[in-house]
């Protein structure tokens, strides 16, 4: 057994719980804040077989799509006469933990 912890953009989180009910996998979805943007992110678990891990992850990656967006970058405001100015980055997709489950114990 493995748990499975993926960290998704908030605005593909819907998405992915729906094509997870779809495929009868079985998730625990939680509302995170991502560090470097500090926007919302959903965070799900999901306790799944060896041998489904692999569907787990083909689900993941249709459904988190990535997308180029522009930050407002704080670098050189410290200097006399800085300015901010934006910055392109890419976030969205999906950052995927697959670990092993020892015990799994349901009361």
């Amino acid at each position: 057994m493995k748990m499975i912890v993926a960290i998704v953009q908030a605005k593909d989180s819907s998405r992915l719980r729906k094509a997870f009910t779809a495929a009868s996998i079985q998730v625990t979805q939680l509302s995170t804040t991502g560090g470097f943007l500090r926007e919302g992110n959903a965070t799900f678990l999901i306790g799944i077989q060896d041998d489904r891990v692999q569907d787990v992850l083909n689900v993941i990656k249709k459904n988190a799509k990535s997308r180029e967006q522009y930050i407002t970058s704080q670098m050189h405001m410290d200097v006399e006469g800085g300015s901010a100015f934006p910055v392109n980055v890419k976030v969205g997709g999906a950052t995927v933990f697959v670990l092993p489950v020892d015990d799994f114990i349901k009361f």
